[in-house]
């Protein structure tokens, strides 16, 4: 099976090379120095190695079983959550004022992306009550804070979020599940929610789910959506667990991955729920765990393909197959190791050069999400909106990707379930689908978050961009990215255009260019960190400062992506330009 190690001199290089966290005038951010984050890192790296890897495997075999209306998760999960909460992982960034430690988010993302390259299925368990404890924070009243937050902050209780429903998944203004208000301000909730991540488990004393519904009064469509607290467990005025609330698991769903964390179809009978936040407002709370719940998904597209890339790796370095056509390698063997071959480097260039792009996009996410939660800066809350649906959208497509290369390299041996890199693949392919589709995602960015604030967002990017090219153009050995980051930022430029001039006059051709633009934009953001990256190891280098071989590969690293990578933006911009005609002439009867 597959050995997990945490890439923590990768993650320790963004963090203090290419961000500089320590010196940032972010509130917390100077706690975070070297060693502080190593020492971090190093205990994250253990738990993941040493407590979740281990039941990657075997967790998906079990998967998850439903019993007189419990769930049982696999064997050694219980034991394993509990390690986590104990050593208080789930409460790393939360408030103190609820027993949250305080850090920053960034630092809980690069522990998140540990603990889901090591298994994805335990760490959706907290991931999702994280989700809800911020909607519950951002949006709850004083005593909604003080009941539920302490126990989901702990994980002694676990989140969830129910929005879809059978006959509607992102449309949910077709939404069926109704709210009654009742005498002493509470609502009764009735209708089943379907796709329910960790709906119902055995890993906490209660389960407090996050529901839309309608309430009388609130209009047809997504404005009369409402949300509600809805505990598996009624919590008497003492907070002690009081009587069993009207939900129930109707069955859990039989998938293609993620088998040991529970899908639940959940089933509200009456149940009773708390409004959370303003009445018919219920689009704007859970957009709150939604936007967090995106960059968590987007952090699953990269950290599955980290674990599928060290599995691909490992093998390659074994697997004897073939001679070098320049020469054996191994000339004591019966053959040499796949690595030497050319189309494998290529394989293994691809899949390390994006993990570690994306590791450095998704951390400046991280980052410009405190920035903005913590400084109030409104510049970079637009970067993040602007940037959440790539995160989510590309990361995952190209993260799906990646897992699938790794399993290729494997050949034959890669499609037995036996050797565990086909379980990346099943796992990953998840990530492109929830927290809402990646086309949704495309069209988001394109529809809406393109033209935000009059453009301000990408505007600013495109001035990140043109700032780096000009403050770097007297350094040779920069030429191989700045050549190709200047030719990817005007494509997304031109890209943009595009969509400015055609799409008024026809929206279906800024809609069929959505996706491609999605990948253009996620490229060149994926060719600025790696010019950032490589800007970085050079001073280092200079400075003599760090592993010079380390940081020789990354520069060399960096190359690969923006010689082989990068000029797919040409590709995304000449689709973009053909408009809808290509997409929309066939007729639908036609198909």
């Amino acid at each position: 099976m597959p050995l997990y190690h945490a890439a923590i001199q990768d993650m320790q290089f963004v963090l203090h090379d290419v961000l500089g966290v320590a010196n940032q005038d972010i509130a917390g951010y100077g706690d975070l120095d070297e060693s502080f984050t190593a020492a971090v890192l190093e205990e994250a790296g253990k738990v993941a190695r040493d407590v979740l890897a281990p039941l990657n495997a075997s967790g998906d075999r079990e998967g998850c079983h439903l019993e007189n209306g419990v769930v049982r998760t696999p064997a050694g999960f219980k034991a394993a959550f509990e390690a986590v909460k104990q050593g208080g992982w789930t409460s790393l960034d939360c408030d103190p004022d609820y027993g949250g430690q305080g850090l920053p988010y960034l630092i809980g993302t690069a522990v998140g992306e540990m603990f889901i390259s090591a298994n994805m299925a335990l760490n959706m368990y907290q991931g999702l009550t994280h989700g809800a404890y911020s909607a519950i924070h951002a949006h709850g009243t004083a005593a909604q804070k003080a009941t539920y937050l302490p126990k989901m902050v702990s994980c002694a209780w676990t989140g969830t979020m129910n929005l879809t429903e059978a006959h509607c998944g992102t449309d949910l203004g077709q939404m069926r599940t109704r709210a009654l208000p009742q005498a002493d301000g509470s609502y009764r909730i009735t209708g089943t929610k379907i796709f329910i991540s960790a709906g119902e488990h055995d890993l906490a004393e209660n389960i407090i789910h996050l529901v839309l519904a309608k309430a009388p009064g609130g209009g047809e469509g997504t404005k009369g959506i409402s949300l509600f607290i809805v505990p598996k467990f009624l919590v008497n005025s003492d907070g002690s667990l009081g009587a069993r609330n009207g939900v129930s698991v109707g069955k859990i769903e039989r998938k293609m991955g993620i088998h040991a964390n529970a899908t639940c179809v959940m089933n509200y009978d009456g149940a009773t729920g708390y409004l959370l936040g303003d009445l018919h407002k219920g689009m704007r709370a859970m957009f709150t765990m939604m936007n967090e719940a995106r960059i968590g998904v987007g952090l699953q597209g990269y950290a599955i393909a980290q674990a599928a890339y060290q599995a691909s790796l490992a093998y390659a370095r074994e697997r004897l197959q073939g001679r070098d056509v320049m020469g054996a390698q191994n000339p004591s063997g019966p053959a040499d190791p796949l690595i030497v071959h050319p189309d494998i480097r290529r394989n293994l260039m691809e899949q390390k050069s994006f993990v570690e792009g994306a590791r450095a996009l998704t951390f400046w996410g991280a980052m410009l999400i405190d920035r903005a939660a913590r400084s109030g800066d409104a510049q970079a809350e637009g970067l993040i909106s602007l940037l959440t649906p790539v995160i989510k959208g590309f990361q995952t497509d190209k993260g799906f990707e990646m897992a699938v290369q790794a399993q290729q390299i494997w050949g034959g041996h890669g499609y037995i379930e036996d050797n565990g890199v086909a379980q990346f693949v099943r796992d990953g392919r998840i990530a492109q689908i929830y927290e809402g589709a990646n086309g949704i995602q495309a069209l988001d960015l394109v529809g809406r978050k393109l033209a935000a604030d009059g453009g301000k967002p990408i505007m600013a990017l495109f001035d990140m961009v043109k700032t780096f090219l000009k403050e770097n153009e007297g350094d040779a050995r920069m030429a191989p990215f700045l050549g190709p980051l200047k030719a990817a930022s005007k494509d997304v430029q031109t890209g943009a255009m595009y969509f400015m001039e055609q799409g008024a006059k026809n929206p279906n051709s800024a809609l069929a260019g959505a996706n491609d633009f999605m990948h253009l934009l996620g490229h060149a953001v994926l060719g600025l960190m790696w010019a950032r990256m490589a800007r970085a190891a050079y001073a280092s280098l200079d400075a003599g400062r760090g592993d010079a071989a380390f940081l020789h590969g990354k520069i060399t690293t960096g190359q690969f992506f923006m010689a082989r990578c990068l000029p797919a933006t040409a590709l995304h911009l000449a689709r973009i330009q053909t408009g809808a005609e290509p997409v929309m002439a066939l007729p639908a009867g036609a198909f």
